[in-house]
């Protein structure tokens, strides 16, 4: 509808209709706030500025708003990549050697919380923790028992880990090596946002400075001789998960991207030599238009930044390709059983937006890991979109759509709106020692919650249609004994290894961390000499320092 057409249809139709029956609340707007107008049309796009060319463009064409590849899913689908991990490696290697059986295509793996602070499992702060939301990992043969079996050149594997990821990934590549896999051969994926854990999660070590430096000693490292491995995943996904909304998902991960982007580029790198191996993490919530709309928002988005900003000249440079993992805060100990619909529709949402790799949440994440059933619900849910639904079948169905365009202008809008205000500031690190993201999100977190206790947001069997539950059974159940196994085999890996040698490398990492050398080469002589991560990560405490809490958190 032209712009009088729409006007003539509000007053001749809309209008009379809204007298003889109320809407069903006085206000629509997004899960962000974006207010939605009962019906969209042309004039909503042309009023924004919208130009075909500049905004939309072809699939596999700057600003690749369409999506990366000219056929996307129909020359391949997305990666299916169930985060995993638990009680000890051996235990974890079971798990993923049974979602490889059931079709999965990649791994993710999950470390528990000391492997991600940097505590070996016998630390007294990593008691109680050891096993529990990941896998523990403390030195070389436990990766090379969590890897058992899995074709290092097949299989890429993604790694959810931040301060301590040079040395996750130097493990992973020492097992390579033990294989006669050549590093060129091996792909995955490690996360390696440590600006996001100062702003949402808090699993940091290390000041914002020295981590920056361990963040872009991997960009070189792998650059020269892992050219497969994406050296960072920027994570929207947990500032979300923290109570950020859809805007300041964008904005604060696009931030963070520019402080790694510019950081490279301060340090020597040419922005094309590294620029094609940063990917990125969102999540995907329920409100599946404005999803969608955000992942082709998020493409315009890091295309602009890359060629603008950073006068990258190479597509591969601009091109946004990101993993993207269902809501973990959506899912409700209340009725789980409507936790499987939840994020079946935000997986639906991610395909829709062009993901190029989904992890689907299980149904019983809210009361514990999920059992083996439960994955493999969530894992046929991927399957079931990819092949009974023809989503797959088009490049950005979407595409067009007056509303999704509108919401994905009104999406960019409002993050670089957010951007502009970080750059005043002097960027990511400064801004988020003042703690501006961090109050940002607490706001937005605030502002959910008071929805939900006032039941102007439905959260269905929580503040509305409610039931009695009956207790769920079959939840799985980390045993002691597993932490017990951990424990003892740290110490006879300890007992059994090169001391001397193991102590000349951990000399030689503090001498290379109190330099301008990059520590990733150093890192992996201390991992082949079993040297463990608690000892390697004591190393840079005693060069950097801890970091304590930051303004904000």
């Amino acid at each position: 509808m032209a712009s009088s057409d729409k006007e003539q249809w509000r007053r001749r139709t809309l209008d009379p209709a809204l007298k003889a029956r109320a809407q069903r609340r006085d206000e629509f707007v997004t899960d962000s706030g974006l207010e939605v107008d009962t019906a969209y049309a042309d004039d909503d796009l042309s009023d924004g500025g919208f130009d075909h060319k500049q905004d939309l463009g072809n699939p596999g064409e700057y600003p690749f708003t369409r999506g990366v590849q000219p056929t996307m899913y129909r020359g391949r689908l997305w990666t299916m990549r169930q985060y995993s991990g638990y009680a000890t490696a051996e235990e974890s290697n079971r798990r993923y050697r049974y979602l490889l059986e059931q079709g999965q295509t990649g791994l993710s793996v999950a470390f528990d919380l000391p492997t991600q602070i940097g505590y070996d499992s016998d630390h007294p702060l990593a008691r109680g923790e050891v096993g529990k939301v990941g896998v523990p990992i403390c030195h070389l043969e436990d990766m090379e028992t969590l890897l058992e079996g899995i074709p290092l050149d097949k299989v890429s594997t993604s790694m959810t880990i931040n301060a301590t990821a040079s040395v996750l990934l130097c493990l992973y590549a020492a097992v390579a090596k033990k294989r006669g896999v050549p590093l060129s051969k091996i792909s995955g994926t490690l996360q390696n946002d440590i600006l996001k854990e100062y702003i949402a999660r808090g699993t940091y070590i290390y000041p914002p400075k020295p981590s920056m430096r361990l963040v872009v000693d991997v960009f070189k490292y792998c650059s020269a001789h892992i050219p497969r491995w994406n050296t960072i995943s920027v994570s929207g996904y947990h500032m979300r998960e923290a109570g950020a909304t859809a805007v300041q998902e964008l904005a604060f991960t696009f931030a963070n991207a520019i402080e790694y982007v510019q950081s490279a580029v301060d340090a020597g790198l040419d922005v094309d030599e590294f620029a094609g191996r940063v990917s990125f993490f969102f999540v995907s919530h329920n409100n599946i238009f404005e999803e969608a709309a955000k992942f082709r928002a998020a493409r315009r988005m890091w295309a602009k930044i890359m060629k603008e900003r950073f006068r990258a000249q190479n597509p591969r440079s601009m091109r946004l390709r990101f993993h993207t993992q269902t809501a973990g805060v959506t899912l409700t100990a209340q009725q789980p059983d409507n936790n499987v619909v939840r994020t079946t529709l935000q997986a639906l949402a991610a395909v829709l937006g062009g993901t190029q790799s989904l992890h689907v949440n299980s149904r019983d994440e809210a009361l514990s890991l999920p059992s083996e059933e439960s994955v493999q619900i969530s894992l046929r849910t991927q399957q079931i979109l990819a092949h009974e639904t023809g989503i797959a079948d088009v490049v950005d169905p979407l595409g067009g759509s007056y509303y999704v365009e509108d919401l994905t202008r009104r999406l960019e809008e409002g993050a670089w709106e957010y951007i502009r205000r970080i750059d005043d500031m002097g960027g990511a690190v400064d801004s988020l020692e003042q703690g501006f993201q961090m109050g940002e999100i607490h706001q937005a977190a605030f502002q959910h919650q008071m929805e939900v206790e006032s039941g102007r947001r439905t959260i269905v069997g929580v503040n509305k249609y409610k039931s009695e539950d009956a207790p769920t059974g079959g939840l799985l159940k980390v045993d002691e004994e597993a932490a017990r196994q951990q424990t003892a085999r740290l110490e006879r890996v300890r007992g059994e290894r090169d001391g001397a040698a193991a102590s000349a490398a951990l000399a030689r990492l503090e001498e290379v961390a109190r330099s301008d050398e990059n520590t990733v080469e150093a890192i992996l002589e201390c991992v082949e000499n079993y040297c463990t991560l608690g000892e390697i990560c004591d190393v840079f405490r005693g060069v950097f320092g801890e970091q304590r809490e930051l303004a904000g958190l």
